[in-house]
């Protein structure tokens, strides 16, 4: 796969910020995106056996699958200006990052709410998603 699958909650409003948010400073298109309640999410995440509480962020990248603090490192090392700082993170134990991880994602919904409708993005994002 030449370019990386950030698979997201389609439901949650902050997923749904953080893929816009990834896609501002991705200039060079190198993530994909699919909701993981879509039909290829579903596919994607029974190939890569990513267990069924995964429910926030997946990063698909070199045939390998990343969840939770470490998915969101690599896709930070791949964006534009200071967020590459934040792949530095990974320095600190995964399972202190992960809590932390684990704690926010377990609120996004109360923090952040759910989504009513989803972004219509133009045409030359469009072509990104992988949905079918």
């Amino acid at each position: 796969m030449k370019n990386a699958v950030v698979l997201f909650d389609g439901d949650c409003n902050f997923c749904d910020s953080s893929v816009q948010f990834i896609i501002n400073h991705d200039p060079v298109g190198y993530f994909n995106f699919a909701s993981l309640q879509s039909e290829i999410g579903e596919e994607l995440s029974e190939k890569y056996n990513i267990p069924d509480d995964v429910d926030s962020l997946v990063l698909i990248q070199d045939d390998q699958a990343y969840v939770k603090t470490d998915g969101a490192l690599r896709i930070a090392n791949h964006l534009t200006g200071l967020w590459k700082l934040a792949y530095y993170l990974k320095s600190f134990p995964r399972p202190l990052r992960d809590a932390a991880y684990d704690t926010f994602a377990r609120n996004r919904y109360k923090i952040f709410g759910q989504l009513q409708a989803c972004m219509l993005p133009p045409p030359h994002v469009r072509k990104r998603f992988l949905d079918k």
